[in-house]
């Protein structure tokens, strides 16, 4: 089985954890044809090296894929996954990204969940797995994102 990261000891260093992204526990809950293989091996190999954790914004976005709050609560164990209120520090800088994508030309009126997702991993110091690389790169560059290699 290849793994789905190299050199991941070394890339979570300097990081206090790993923040996963709702697409990547989605892949899972909705066994996506495309991802849920990656996904499936990418948390496996993040949990092996440090702590996994989610925040009240992941946790609603992943609740789409669940009829009810008891089967979100198996698939997301507390002991699996820490969970994290967001930093007051994250809303400020998930602020401060919004008014440079308002600036690039974006046209949505509110910060975006990602801003929000984004903003705490870098003020927590935490990787983030996700498979949306690029939206999080353009606003968080010194962000330790885990995604899969471009296709």
């Amino acid at each position: 089985m290849t793994a789905a990261f190299t050199n991941l000891r070394a890339r979570l260093n300097a990081c206090r954890g790993v923040l996963v992204d709702s697409n990547v526990l989605l892949d899972l809950a909705t066994n996506d044809p495309v991802w849920s293989d990656w996904s499936g091996k990418a948390l496996a190999e993040s949990a092996e090296h440090t702590t996994l954790t989610i925040n009240p914004i992941i946790y609603a976005e992943a609740s789409i894929g669940y009829t009810t709050i008891e089967a979100l609560d198996a698939a997301l164990p507390p002991a699996l996954y820490q969970r994290q209120a967001l930093p007051w520090k994250a809303g400020f800088l998930a602020g401060k990204c919004f008014l440079q994508y308002r600036r690039r030309g974006g046209l949505r009126s509110s910060p975006p969940p990602d801003f929000h997702i984004g903003a705490h991993a870098a003020v927590g110091r935490l990787a983030l797995l996700t498979r949306d690389a690029v939206r999080y790169r353009s606003y968080f560059p010194k962000l330790e994102i885990l995604a899969p290699p471009k296709r």
